[in-house]
């Protein structure tokens, strides 16, 4: 019963994470915290999997259908920047709980970085089109721009979550759907090096492999659905889609705090 139960949490958060362009871990994440069954790094290692899953998925799809949005200028330097940003997340996060053997601390910092992110992004959607946004293409900056979102993303154990899409919006001029694959672009190789990291350093947590088989099994049909769906919505159904879920993740994160620290 617990198997299926996680793999519908990963199906349904890779729906919309494909959709939204934010990877699904930043839904997947929140809600196995709230249940308490496993251990912040488990669940923080199990997330990125099955946002990888979906991610790759994502990419490789863009790439054999040739209807491709990434913008080669800006997205390589992105995603190169997100690599080492990943690998410096998993380092920082390592860092963290090393300092402190009560997991719930851990897990209530995770919580609260997430709960101020998610209400920052959610003010910016709100405002977006009363700012002025940029459209950089500068390598350089670029990078720097990928490394932290990379260190987000891996730190917190959420893929890329709506700040990638914030950032894109902002600093990019991208459309929502743009942003949404270039966003995937950039999940997809901030996670595959956090976990080539987390392989090479023996950081790798204790998990159930039939567990990861369901999560993964879930975020790859949910990118299938979720990829078939946002072909067929308009640019703004994804813009009220989004804002809703920055609320969910909200109200999840600021539970989760509460949980953690009492």
């Amino acid at each position: 019963m617990l198997l299926v139960i996680f793999f519908v949490i990963c199906f349904g958060a890779s729906i919309v994470g494909a959709i939204c362009g934010i990877g699904g871990g930043v839904i997947i994440k929140p809600v196995l915290d709230a249940f308490q069954i496993l251990d912040v790094a488990t669940i923080s290692f199990l997330s990125g999997c099955t946002v990888l899953s979906m991610s790759t998925y994502a990419v490789l799809k863009s790439k054999v259908n040739g209807k491709s949005q990434l913008e080669p200028k800006t997205g390589l330097p992105l995603a190169l920047g997100a690599a080492a940003g990943g690998i410096l997340g998993k380092w920082m996060f390592g860092f963290i709980s090393a300092l402190s053997s009560d997991k719930n601390k851990i897990g209530a910092i995770q919580a609260i970085c997430l709960l101020i992110i998610t209400a920052a992004t959610l003010l910016y959607t709100l405002c977006r089109n009363k700012l002025n946004s940029y459209h950089i293409t500068n390598a350089a900056a670029c990078v720097f721009i990928g490394i932290v979102l990379g260190i987000l993303s891996s730190f917190l154990g959420i893929g890329g979550g709506p700040v990638n899409l914030a950032v894109l919006y902002f600093f990019f001029s991208m459309n929502t759907k743009a942003a949404a694959e270039n966003s995937l672009y950039i999940i997809f190789y901030s996670q595959i090096t956090s976990l080539l990291s987390a392989i090479l350093t023996g950081s790798i947590p204790k998990f159930s492999v039939p567990m990861l088989l369901m999560m993964v099994l879930g975020g790859i049909l949910g990118g299938i659905m979720g990829r078939s769906l946002n072909s067929r919505i308009s640019n703004r159904a994804v813009d009220r889609l989004f804002t809703a879920l920055l609320i969910l993740i909200i109200c999840i994160n600021i539970y989760n705090y509460y949980i953690f620290t009492n």
